[in-house]
Parts: C-alpha cells; sequence; structure tokens
C-alpha cells in the first residue's frame, strides 16, 4: 500500500527541552527589564524636560531683580525729595518729582515689582524687619506704625523686606 500524502502522520513538535525552556524565560526576563529601563528613561527624559522649562521660565521672570535691586534706592531718594518738595514753595519742582516717581513705579511694575504693604499690618517676619520698636498704648502689639524703609516683591518673590517701626506693648 502506497501511502497517499494526505494519509502521512503529522509530525509532532520536538519536546522542548529544560534548555530551551530557561533560555527563553530568561530572555522574556531581559525583555521585560528593558522595556522598563526604557520606560524609566523616557520618563526621565520627559521630567528633565519640563524641568529646564520651569527654569527657564524662573529665570526670564526673575532675570531683571538684580537691576531692580539696584534701582530701589534711587526711588527711595525720588520719594523722599517729593515729601520734601511739597512744603516748599514751587509747586513745579513737586509736581516733577511726583511724575518721576509714578513714571518709575509704572515701569517697575511692569516688570512684576510691588510694594509690600506694611503700615498698620501686622508685623509679618517673612516680609518686613523690625529696626525699632515703640511703645504705644492706642495700637496692638505687633502692629507696624510707620514704614522706614519700603518693601517690595517681585513676582511674588521678597526682593527687600520692609525696614518698620513696630509697636510694643506698654510696661506693666
Amino acid at each position: 500500500m502506497d501511502p497517499s500524502p494526505d494519509s502521512a502522520p503529522e509530525a509532532a513538535p520536538a519536546p522542548e527541552t529544560s534548555g530551551d525552556a530557561s533560555r527563553l524565560a530568561a530572555l522574556e526576563a531581559e525583555v521585560a527589564q528593558l522595556k522598563d529601563a526604557l520606560l524609566r528613561a523616557s520618563a526621565d527624559q520627559q521630567n528633565q524636560a519640563r524641568r529646564h522649562q520651569r527654569d527657564q521660565a524662573d529665570l526670564r521672570r526673575f532675570a531683571a531683580g538684580a537691576v531692580l535691586e539696584d534701582l530701589l534706592p534711587a526711588l527711595d531718594s525720588l520719594r523722599l525729595g517729593l515729601a520734601s518738595a511739597e512744603g516748599q514753595p514751587g509747586a513745579a519742582v513737586a509736581a516733577g518729582f511726583a511724575m518721576a516717581v509714578q513714571q518709575l513705579e509704572a515701569a517697575l511694575a511692569g516688570h512684576g515689582l510691588k510694594e509690600i504693604p506694611a503700615l498698620g499690618q501686622p508685623f509679618d517676619p517673612a516680609r518686613h524687619e523690625a529696626l525699632s520698636q515703640e511703645t504705644v498704648a492706642d495700637k496692638p502689639e505687633g502692629t507696624v506704625l510707620r514704614v522706614l524703609r519700603t518693601g517690595w516683591t517681585l513676582h511674588d518673590r521678597l526682593l527687600r523686606p520692609a525696614g518698620v517701626v513696630v509697636a510694643a506693648a506698654p510696661a506693666a
């Protein structure tokens, strides 16, 4: 009898040896490890890119900080000049000082500079520097009585604390 090609017995797959199975398991573990390493490297790269963008944005926002700090004494002097010119004859001088102060303040505010409100506020050591204390009976202890030096923030970051005189409680 001639065996027909349709009736030929199918070849059974070769039985796996324990060496092949352990090699396959080792390769699958290595593939999983490489996938994990690739995902971690990708996440690290994305985090680094976000950190770099945030650092660049902060650099742009606060780059003017040193220049603004250098300009603050000039603004202080202009304000003092304005205060002393207001009581003197020659209203044009006072008006000129007022205009210069307004223009400088507007230009600095355009770059994110904001004055720290202090007068009448509770003393805040994070924003105020106590230069002196005065005993007063009509104000609560720790209230800012006078501002000797204006404080400033740049985009909500402290640039210079306000130098203030703080109310002390009367002696008992």
